[in-house]
């Protein structure tokens, strides 16, 4: 007999404090929650699930794929591949931040540009590579 928590939460509350309604399901299937239990046809969560939807909305944001997700939730704090995988991702997110930057200080300028173009200001086009 397995002992199930007493303070479940219904899929419709999850997707309400979540905000994260239509995801739920196709999270589950790609293995990043799981129910507990169901309660008839509605599926039942430990209330952790909230802090793991949190996670995995946070480093979707980040540019994880949910491969990469599952992975580092299912890794063990000593896994050498998690620690490899959060090195890799830290660099990638610098340099997002940096392409941020940039963009950041290029509308910037244009609020305050009186270029004719935009593209004949030096400084707005500085930087930017052309395909």
């Amino acid at each position: 007999m397995s002992i199930v928590p007493t303070e479940l939460l219904d899929i419709g509350e999850v997707a309400a404090r979540s905000g994260l309604a239509t995801a739920l399901r196709y999270y589950e299937r790609r293995g990043l929650i799981e129910p507990v239990t169901r309660h008839g046809l509605r599926r039942q969560y430990a209330p952790d699930v909230l802090r793991r939807l949190a996670f995995v909305t946070e480093t979707r944001a980040a540019g994880f794929s949910i491969d990469e997700i599952r992975d580092v939730l299912d890794a063990s704090p000593d896994d050498a591949d998690l620690r490899a995988l959060a090195t890799r991702k830290v660099s990638e997110i610098e340099v997002e931040i940096e392409r941020l930057r940039a963009v950041s200080q290029r509308l910037r300028h244009v609020s305050r540009c009186r270029s004719q173009s935009l593209f004949d200001c030096p400084r707005f086009t500085q930087g930017l590579v052309a395909e």
